[in-house]
């Protein structure tokens, strides 16, 4: 009987072979061919050895058919369980520009064709000194928070407009500023609204804020200050126009408690409520502005300042409207006296009473240290409102203690702490100006005021001769010499 023959040996040699190639460097010199067999080595049953096939993966086509439309006749293939569906990653913050360490400051590009796309987006990448430039146009519910000690912040080819469109910067503003030196320049900001209805389109929180030939509109509060003591704003060439609320806590510009407040070149107008200005600083610069409620506009105070402080107001145009909400126009110390030196410099400033009822030009509470008034023209039909601009009105009197007793126009009380010097000022009809109907304030031609301008000198260090005029819509223009007339402006309607 012949012996059988076993296929275990012949298995085994097979692979072997297989483990030596695969242990054996690619390319390896010497080496078998390799086998022409690809699949696995198993016993035919009858003594010998066969390859079967590996099993090739399957490969479906772009235009296969699913697996329930197999062929008739033909069972589909058990449906494979499907992966679990995989997530992406939310998308993470954009990274911050490469920078040398010991490169100087860069100009961050803003835009929608630009790498950075958003203001927002600016605002995190930004570091001390940089500069930011946005692209004009429109951006919407963009809202920032810039902390940075150094910054400037640039419109750039134009305007670019800051639509709220129900957002705001931790429930505020559109903007928060609490860092130390920022520029922002050539922004317009619109539709700012918070749950407590004191959205503002800045909020300014601390540092130095200086603001040029921007807009606020339609805000609650067109700029709303923290009370920092140390904070400092500025704000140049810059509208105000239908900010505050109709409850009056809203305003078109509202400086808190301050170190100092300068304003120069700004146009307010048309208030909703509250007051075209109201700073509760310790120093308040206010000059060259104009500042009138105009038709429609309901203002309450268009100037303020309750809790007194140094404010020198030079050379602006300040008007009620017929519609304005309170009959004084310049007040101080409403709310109590809180600062060291209370001193109100109210020079060549034009005064329009513009109420059907009486009205008052100047209320300050007693307390008030200085009050200088000068230069200043007042354009009303009733002598009531006089009173605190005539050194020899009835109510006021000097005694032989040299206590000066200027009448508060709403309560009658006296005040011996104040020194008080009330001079040069004209009461004028809206007849002496070109075109009073259209606020055109300059008095006309071979007015007898000409040459009736005196010299206020300084105060404190600061200058209270006019150096410039109004111009209209929110600028200034450089006086070319020294001004010879009373009033606002110095240019003569010829």
């Amino acid at each position: 009987m012949p012996a059988r023959h076993h296929p275990l040996p012949a298995l085994r040699l097979a692979l072997c072979w297989t483990l030596a190639f695969a242990a054996l460097p690619s390319g390896a010199q010497g080496l078998p061919p390799e086998p022409s067999y690809k699949g696995e080595l198993v016993g035919d049953g009858k003594g010998g050895v066969i390859v079967r096939p590996f099993s090739a993966p399957e490969v479906r086509r772009e235009n296969a058919p699913a697996q329930d439309d197999a062929p008739a006749g033909r069972s589909p293939r058990p449906e494979r369980q499907a992966a679990p569906e995989r997530r992406l990653p939310p998308p993470q913050a954009m990274p911050e520009p490469q920078r040398d360490p010991v490169a100087g400051p860069l100009t961050l590009e803003v835009g929608p064709s630009k790498k950075i796309p958003t203001i927002a987006q600016a605002a995190k990448i930004a570091r001390s000194g940089d500069t930011i430039v946005v692209e004009a146009g429109v951006y919407a519910g963009d809202v920032a928070v810039f902390t940075q000690d150094k910054l400037t912040i640039r419109g750039g080819g134009g305007r670019v407009r800051l639509n709220a469109n129900g957002a705001s910067a931790e429930g505020k503003a559109i903007w928060i500023v609490r860092g130390g030196d920022i520029t922002v320049e050539n922004f317009e900001f619109v539709g700012a609204r918070a749950s407590a209805h004191n959205g503002a389109g800045i909020r300014f929180e601390k540092g130095r804020l200086v603001l040029r030939n921007c807009l606020f509109r339609d805000n609650e509060n067109g700029i709303l200050t923290a009370g920092d003591k140390a904070a400092e704003l500025e704000v140049e060439n810059t509208e105000f126009d239908r900010n505050g609320t109709v409850e009056g806590y809203g305003h078109q510009l509202y400086a808190g408690e301050i170190a100092s407040l300068k304003v120069t070149g700004s146009y307010f107008h048309r208030a909703v409520g509250g007051h075209l200005l109201k700073s509760r600083a310790a120093k308040n610069v206010i000059m060259h502005n104009r500042l009138t409620d105009e038709a429609g506009g309901e203002a309450s105070y268009e100037l303020e300042f309750p809790n007194g402080g140094q404010a020198y107001v030079v050379g602006n145009l300040v008007g009620q409207s017929a519609t304005t909400q309170n009959p004084v126009i310049v007040a101080i110390g409403l709310e109590g006296y809180r600062w060291p030196k209370n001193e109100l410099y109210l020079v060549n400033n034009t005064l329009v009473d513009g109420r059907p009822a009486e009205g008052y030009f100047l209320r300050a509470a007693p307390g008030l240290q200085v009050l200088k008034a000068m230069n200043n023209l007042l354009v009303a039909s009733r002598s009531h409102d006089f009173a605190p601009f005539s050194a020899d009105a009835k109510g006021a009197m000097r005694d032989p203690g040299k206590t000066v007793r200027l009448p508060d126009p709403g309560v009658r009380q006296g005040d011996a702490g104040l020194k008080a010097e009330i001079r040069n000022n004209f009461v004028v009809s809206r007849d002496d100006f070109a075109d009073a109907a259209r606020f055109d304030y300059r008095l006309r031609e071979r007015s007898a005021l000409a040459g009736k301008f005196q010299p206020p000198g300084t105060a404190n260090g600061v200058d209270l001769t006019p150096r410039a005029d109004y111009a209209h819509p929110a600028q200034t223009r450089r006086l070319g010499g020294e001004p010879t007339l009373p009033g606002a402006l110095q240019s003569i309607a010829r």
